[in-house]
């Protein structure tokens, strides 16, 4: 790994305009986030702390946004081995919980288009299909400084998940965690017990969280020693999207983020298949993302947008799905995203949010013949001197990450935007394959983006390898290298581009938001 690498449509769902809790706005937002008053229950780390958004892939920076800290905390205090903290009480179920009112009520798009793959995973239903959740934590500064780690640990332990399922989570990446008892000097394994932690393996090494091999190896042992018919994976830390892909360790920054070639050589090694893949990360919600991970996943839950740092609401969705492990996968996305945009809307006030659920096996089975489609579109109109109609449509495409200038779009209103047929049938085909779409203070985020280059040409190459390495159809590479040569020679760039104030050297960039 290279050293110098850190890193909607129908009106039966919410999607880009909806009401409700969406709410118009331009760009990211700016300034603290937050509120000393609420959120009470989450005093483990900062309730304005942002999770950080990794720049642009191998020839790029992490990027990491620390906001305006709103109170502090301790964490949770653990001893490793007991469920206790250091007072000798079991950890109290966080306040949050008894304030979070249900928000409005939506309807959930559960068709499938025919010719989809039959979904891997079979639940039996009555609630008596076992579950094994994997969360792959990789803690960071998000748990070293303001222990947001510890936060969605407590989360998990208040849950009320019964006997059918087995919270499993990887710890590591961090130099300094709040729960007293996980080691900052090597891997460890825990399982999350009601009101609790047990440590399952005291040592598993000291490697990189971002190595492909971690991640293979943590999956093998869930499913050795927690079989189940149903296994989720949750995917801790920060992102980077399409470029970039997933992960920054603390302690061995010189590793680099995990690619998406690396994450689907990890998947592809474990010999496992799961019933959803979730990024509790910023920027996963990618076209590359969902492209990759449909060998291994039937859904994919993710994030268009920067995270806010507080991220995922473990207990209510976790406790509903203890009630009934023969949930759909659809609504357990659904509650997944509700429960995470309630808490934002409550304790981030202001930032702007997404998170949606994918089909991938529809994705899989729709969506790439309308890429090639709308990217040989895009190569004709730049060949037959159209190119100012691709170029003004991509620079008024819904961007996210803005200031991490990581090129990465809505692809279904990119798509609307160039206005032509191809465009039409693959915005359908996207908003289709997504299930379910929130958005907070965004316009024109339908749940799937893409990368597209505007900003800077320099990870054209990178996006490009990477698309052959996940076997991404050449269609599209071709179309951005051509976009990106042009928009070099005619020095757009440069002209179109904000002053950014933050702008450091090399792996030092200070975003303004995100997680």
């Amino acid at each position: 790994m290279a050293d110098n690498r850190r890193p909607t449509g129908r009106k039966t769902r919410t999607t880009g305009n909806s009401s409700g809790v969406h709410l118009h706005g331009e760009g990211l937002g700016t300034g603290p986030v937050g509120s000393q008053n609420g959120y009470q229950g989450r005093k483990g780390g900062s309730s304005g702390t942002q999770r950080a958004a990794i720049g642009g892939g191998g020839l790029t920076v992490i990027v990491i946004i620390l906001m305006i800290i709103f109170g502090k905390g301790g964490g949770m205090g653990t001893d490793s081995s007991s469920n206790y903290d250091q007072g000798g009480n079991v950890f109290q179920q966080p306040a949050y919980t008894e304030t979070i009112a249900d928000i409005p009520s939506q309807t959930v798009d559960t068709s499938v288009a025919s010719g989809s793959r039959a979904k891997r995973t079979k639940i039996l239903g009555n609630g008596e299909d076992k579950i094994t959740m994997m969360v792959y934590m990789c803690g960071t500064d998000l748990e070293s400084k303001y222990g947001m780690g510890t936060n969605d640990l407590r989360e998990m332990a208040s849950a009320d998940i019964g006997s059918n399922i087995d919270i499993i989570v990887y710890t590591g990446g961090c130099n300094g965690w709040k729960t007293n008892g996980i080691s900052t000097t090597v891997n460890q394994i825990y399982r999350i017990t009601k009101g609790g932690i047990e440590n399952l393996v005291k040592d598993d090494g000291a490697k990189p969280m971002t190595d492909p091999d971690t991640l293979t190896g943590f999956i093998k042992y869930c499913a050795q020693n927690f079989p189940a018919n149903r296994y989720e994976l949750i995917m801790w830390d920060h992102g980077g999207g399409s470029v970039s892909g997933y992960g920054y360790d603390e302690k061995y920054k010189s590793s680099g983020s995990m690619r998406l070639g690396e994450i689907d050589k990890a998947l592809k090694n474990s010999g496992v298949t799961f019933d959803f893949i979730g990024f509790d990360a910023c920027l996963m919600a990618t076209a590359e993302t969902a492209l990759m991970l449909d060998n291994y996943a039937d859904y994919m839950i993710a994030s268009e947008e920067t995270e806010p740092g507080i991220g995922w609401y473990y207990t209510n969705w976790l406790t509903k799905l203890g009630a009934d492990t023969s949930m759909s996968t659809i609504k357990i996305g659904k509650n997944i995203i509700d429960d995470f945009t309630a808490a934002c809307s409550q304790q981030c006030r202001g930032q702007k949010t997404t998170l949606s659920i994918t089909d991938l096996a529809e994705f899989k089975n729709t969506v790439p013949d309308k890429l090639a489609s709308f990217s040989n579109s895009i190569s004709e109109m730049i060949s037959d001197q159209n190119y100012k109609q691709v170029s003004d449509a991509r620079y008024v495409t819904r961007e996210f990450a803005q200031s991490s200038r990581i090129d990465q779009v809505d692809l279904a209103d990119l798509a609307l935007k160039l206005g032509n047929s191809e465009g039409r049938e693959l915005a359908d085909a996207i908003r289709d394959a997504v299930k379910y779409n929130r958005t907070s203070g965004i316009a024109d985020a339908y749940g799937i983006s893409v990368y597209f280059p505007l900003r800077q040409k320099s990870y054209v190459d990178t996006a490009c390898q990477e698309y052959n390495e996940i076997g991404m159809d050449s269609s599209y590479a071709k179309a951005i290298r051509q976009f990106a040569s042009l928009r070099q020679r005619s020095g757009g760039i440069g002209r179109l581009v904000r002053c950014v104030s933050h702008r450091l050297p090399l792996r030092r960039r200070i975003l303004l938001h995100g997680r």
